[in-house]
């Protein structure tokens, strides 16, 4: 028996975690191995295609900026409250080329809550009100996700590629809700569904770096196409540097198959170093700069801060003295 230390930092997570966040809640999802080979031929493959001449990225980053509470007077007299956050969220595209550049950025807020309210006004941001499903922690950053993922969306609309033939265009995380993008792939770093059955998960373990597993149909309550991927090995675990890529049905299994090649043919080149990212490889070099950029433009969080906290206070006199 021997055991490694997993690459990424303690704080980012694990890059396999079974039972987290994207897990899905209903029954498990059926998948078909027999699309590219059938099960029993299952092996490493290594790309015959050419890499992509052109990448673009798509991805998004959300912050936290307040928690607050929504006070109201109670039939009673009683006060009723509820919680609410404060969030920033943006959405960027860098295009990998002779060189990279970004070429698209935008910047929301919002203040996420269950019940009807106003904008909040700062002197350094405006909220818009947004709806959440309900007034746990869990439900409110699902709403703060969703809102970046509808921005994520925004932004491959008008900036993607338009598939293979013309450039690869890349989506952070799963493709549901953003299956229509022609073309696009989307781009899993960590896994907390196991969708491969035993007598093929071995597979993965046994992709050296720039190998991927054949294609898999994936079938829950949206269909796709799938295959797992190793951009580099930084340790001896058996999931290091290992993502899912995906497609959407409507790319048919020749089309997968097209998308598997050119990821698998270009993908890697783009891995990030351990000494530069804490979720090296997975987290690609192209789409970290976009990530501190985006960051930037959130603005500092301690501003942000301070500038909920007069506002909340000048509403506070105001709803005082009228």
């Amino acid at each position: 028996m021997r055991w490694v230390v997993e690459s990424w930092s303690p704080e980012m997570g694990a890059p396999f975690e079974l039972g987290g966040a994207d897990s899905t809640t209903g029954p498990p999802p059926e998948v078909d191995l027999d699309v590219e080979v059938p099960a029993e031929l299952w092996q490493p493959l290594s790309p015959r295609a050419d890499p992509a001449s052109e990448v673009l990225f798509i991805d998004g980053v959300r912050r936290i900026d307040a928690r607050l509470w929504l006070l109201a007077a109670g039939s009673s007299g009683a006060v009723e409250a509820m919680p609410a956050v404060a969030a920033s969220w943006a959405a960027g595209a860098v295009r990998c080329g002779a060189r990279a550049r970004i070429v698209a950025a935008s910047v929301g807020r919002g203040v996420f809550s269950t019940e009807p309210m106003a904008a909040l006004e700062t002197r350094h941001g405006r909220y818009l009100p947004k709806p959440a499903d309900g007034p746990s922690p869990g439900e409110l950053v699902a709403a703060v996700q969703r809102a970046m993922r509808e921005a994520e969306r925004a932004v491959a609309e008008e900036n993607a590629t338009g598939g293979p033939t013309g450039g690869l265009t890349v989506v952070d995380g799963p493709l549901h809700g953003r299956s229509h993008l022609a073309g696009a792939v989307g781009y899993v770093k960590s896994h907390r569904v196991e969708y491969l059955p035993p007598a093929v998960s071995g597979v993965v373990a046994g992709l050296e770096a720039g190998q991927r597993t054949p294609v898999f149909r994936i079938v829950s309550d949206w269909q796709r196409w799938a295959w797992y991927l190793r951009l580099a090995r930084v340790d001896p675990g058996p999931w290091s540097g290992v993502v899912r890529c995906e497609v959407a049905e409507g790319a048919g299994p020749e089309g997968a198959r097209a998308a598997a090649e050119l990821t698998a043919a270009t993908l890697p080149r783009f891995a990030s170093s351990p000494h530069r990212d804490p979720r090296a490889p997975q987290n690609l070099t192209p789409v970290g700069g976009l990530e501190r950029e985006l960051r930037r433009r959130l603005g500092d969080p301690g501003l942000l801060l301070r500038a909920l906290r007069r506002a909340a206070a000048e509403a506070g006199d105001r709803d005082r003295w009228s």
